[in-house]
């Protein structure tokens, strides 16, 4: 069975958007993460860290069109140019995928995902996301959170954790490190 990793950037009130401001999903606080802070090298060791572990990406439909456009021609991108991705969408067409950045595959619905976790394989991790994120987490599926949660409250944006009425998810803390410009880093396996 493989594990899905869910990965990002998160404001203290869990906002996951607009970290570094982009088209799509603008707020007056968009570009939170690179704005008023200073740069510790060491807070962003968890995105080296993850490059080993990941065999594979998932992103939801916009989210890849906004990674799509930038990560195939990056250079701190370019270790996960060849890997498998997975875009979980029911609108995105066939000839919406982008040539030359690897196998992409597009899964229609949260059952394809789950099926996909039962096949063989290492962590597929997933970037940005929002929304898949929250659907996935109701349904039970992401087994694991690296977070990068940085000391601002936004206020506006959307949130990693949806409001949904259902079973609580009882998580363990794996690993954990805070840094002199006020980022944590949280790592939690969400318990079976």
């Amino acid at each position: 069975m493989r594990n899905l990793v869910y990965t990002g950037f998160m404001s203290l009130d869990g906002v996951v958007d607009s970290p570094g401001g982009g088209p799509g999903e603008e707020h007056r606080s968009g570009g939170w993460v690179v704005k008023d802070l200073d740069f510790v090298p060491e807070a962003w060791s968890l995105k080296a860290e993850e490059l080993t572990d990941t065999t594979a990406l998932m992103f939801g439909r916009r989210s890849y069109e906004a990674f799509a456009g930038v990560w195939p021609g990056s250079e701190d991108h370019a270790a996960y140019k060849e890997l498998p991705k997975y875009v979980v969408s029911a609108t995105l067409s066939d000839d919406a995928i982008v040539d030359g950045w690897g196998p992409i595959t597009i899964l229609r619905s949260t059952e394809d995902v789950a099926a996909l976790k039962e096949g063989e394989g290492g962590a597929i991790f997933i970037h940005g996301s929002a929304e898949l994120a929250q659907r996935l987490s109701d349904a039970g599926l992401i087994d694991q959170y690296n977070l990068l949660v940085f000391p601002v409250l936004l206020g506006a944006g959307k949130s990693l954790f949806g409001r949904a009425d259902r079973d609580k998810h009882m998580l363990t803390l794996r690993e954990s490190e805070s840094y002199s410009n006020g980022i944590l880093k949280l790592v939690y396996d969400v318990r079976r």
